[in-house]
Parts: structure tokens; sequence; C-alpha cells
């Protein structure tokens, strides 16, 4: 993949509008499409993005209290989001290795506007994604799929900016050696 080239999967969204209170349900109604947004372009699959929002939405209940600035809880909600899907992609390879699990076509995954070149391509990078670290894959998503800063990945991410550099360069080398330049 082009430096500054995203990776064209799930379709985009709008911004949404300010939090207008801090309650669970009507956080949920607004940012449960965000956050499934995240969700499925780091784990790949609609399905387990589903399960992912149900678990980050069980953490904002309890985590809701500690928030002080309701203009922060979307940025925080992409952070237990990202948290989340570390965990789910930690399990589900650790299944798959015990043969009891298996991986996602990403079929699911690709944008309905892309040809059919680009959804194979999609696909395919997501099957390699798969075979590296978890946190190399979810720093490389967050940068060139997600379109996050580097700084912004770092957060995500939950490490330094060094790192997260590090990681997405380890996941872009790997990719580079599959797919070369293109």
């Amino acid at each position: 993949m082009k430096a500054g080239r995203k990776l064209r999967v799930v379709e985009e969204l709008g911004e949404t509008d300010p939090v207008v209170g801090l309650d669970t349900d009507s956080l949920f109604r607004r940012y449960s499409r965000y956050v499934a947004f995240i969700a499925h372009r780091i784990v790949g699959d609609p399905a387990d993005a589903e399960d992912l929002v149900q678990e980050v939405f069980m953490d904002a209940h309890r985590g809701l209290r500690r928030r002080d600035d309701p203009a922060q809880v979307k940025g925080w909600l992409a952070v237990v989001t990202t948290r989340r899907a570390r965990r789910f992609l930690r399990r589900r390879k650790v299944k798959q290795l015990l043969g009891l699990g298996e991986a996602p076509d990403y079929r699911d995954l690709v944008d309905r506007s892309a040809t059919p070149e680009q959804a194979a391509l999609a696909r395919s990078v997501y099957r390699h994604l798969a075979r590296l670290p978890v946190n190399d894959r979810i720093a490389w998503t967050l940068r060139h799929v997600q379109g996050e800063t580097l700084e912004r990945t770092a957060e995500l991410a939950g490490c330094s900016r060094a790192t997260a550099s590090r990681r997405i360069n380890t996941a872009s080398a790997a990719l580079k050696e599959v797919f070369g330049d293109g």
C-alpha cells in the first residue's frame, strides 16, 4: 500500500453532533454506529464488531461516571473500542491456534462502492494482517484504514508515538513483502 492511501473498507461515517447528556442509553444511540465502525475496521467481521459494541457500552456504563467533559466521550469510546478489539483479536488468535475457531472471510468488510479488484485486495490485506502481532495490526489499521494521525493512533493504541510508528512500520514491511510497493 502506498503511503497516504487508505484501504477502501467499511463506508465512511459522517460527523456526529456533540454529546448532550451522559446517560448510557443516549450515548449508545448516538455512538453505537461510530463504535461499530471502528470495531469493524479493526476486527474485520461485522458479527464480531457487534459483539464488541455491546462490550464497549458495558464498559462505558461502568466508566461513564469518571468522564468529566462530555466533549471527550467520543474519543474515550474510541480508546475503549480499541482496547476491547485488542483483547478480542488475541482471543481469536488463540482459538484458531487451538483449532477452536475459524478466520473470518472478510467478505462484509469491503465498501459496496469498491471494485472487485479492490474488494479482493482488501480481503487479502486483512488475511495477512491477521498473521501479524495484534498490536502491529491495530496500529497499521488505525493509521492506514481508519486514517488516524500518528499521534491519535498512539493514543488509541495506548502506546507512545515512537512505538506506534514502529508497529506501523513493522506491519507495513510485512505487507510490502507480500504485496510489493503497489
